[in-house]
């Protein structure tokens, strides 16, 4: 089976790489080819520090052969032979839905789609297709070759047949699921959004110190991370959308975003992937 992979980005190169290192054969698509370039390297990166795939995953080839196996291409064109398709843009929606639009007068009739989103509807996605009933989401957990388990959600169309041949897709992966019904933010980020931004909050007021704030988390919750030490991981941007665009969708105010949030973004402090978030990576 051959799976695209829209978007180059931190979660896009993350999938690719977990597909190719289990024996997809992979077409990585962005018009940027300075993001192609950065998932190239990460990627390769990967390769040479033995991390290509998640410890005890069966069925991954050696990591020499994975990454020959996956396309770097600037040209939507090239998903014309894809089977499935794995989208991860950016989370807002005016970029999100031109991708959609493109991508259905060019995929096959028989190519599902999953849109990897953290608060965006599936159903909203599926809209603006032809092929709703094979439109289903898949918030992949970061970073993906690590995490064993993601969310799948069934849009309102989503069929049986879809989320079976997503069943047998993740399990090629080396990945269970959790299968949701459609909602913004679904389970985990309705939680997660609103627990990073009550934590920037607390920073803002000077309740505590970034660093305290998560090792409370780490310390009495027994998290792997806290919640600012995360919100770096996925960056701060991505934070930013998404919780934005809970706002949006339900209009409740507990979802306004905390304005120090968003002066970080404007600021370019978008965490690790920018070299500095509320703690600094440069060194």
């Amino acid at each position: 089976m051959i799976v695209g992979v829209v978007g180059a980005g931190v979660m896009g190169s993350d999938v690719a790489q977990n597909l190719a290192s289990c024996s997809h054969d992979v077409i990585l698509m962005d018009h940027s080819v300075k993001a192609l370039d950065s998932a190239r390297k990460k990627i390769e990166r990967a390769r040479k520090l033995g991390s290509f795939h998640r410890k005890g995953q069966s069925g991954g080839t050696a990591a020499l052969d994975a990454i020959e196996r996956i396309r770097f291409v600037s040209d939507y064109a090239a998903l014309a032979e894809v089977d499935y398709l794995i989208e991860n843009v950016t989370e807002r929606w005016e970029i999100k839905k031109p991708v959609y639009e493109v991508i259905d007068s060019i995929c096959k009739d028989s190519c599902i789609f999953a849109v990897n989103t953290s608060v965006i509807p599936i159903t909203k996605a599926a809209s603006v297709t032809k092929r709703a009933d094979r439109v289903i989401g898949i918030h992949f957990m970061n970073p993906v070759p690590l995490k064993p388990t993601v969310e799948v959600i069934r849009g309102y169309h989503t069929s049986e047949e879809t989320i079976q041949r997503t069943d047998e897709m993740l399990r090629s992966m080396g990945k269970s699921y959790v299968l949701v019904q459609d909602s913004p933010g679904f389970v985990s980020n309705r939680v997660l959004m609103l627990t990073i931004n009550e934590a920037i909050f607390l920073l803002m007021e000077q309740v505590s110190t970034a660093a305290d704030i998560d090792r409370l988390f780490r310390e009495c919750f027994g998290h792997t991370m806290g919640p600012l030490e995360t919100a770096d991981l996925i960056g701060l941007d991505t934070i930013y959308y998404s919780i934005d665009n809970l706002y949006q969708e339900f209009g409740d105010s507990k979802y306004r975003p905390c304005p120090l949030l968003k002066k970080m973004v404007d600021a370019g402090l978008h965490g690790m992937k920018s070299g500095e978030g509320f703690y600094n990576y440069n060194d």
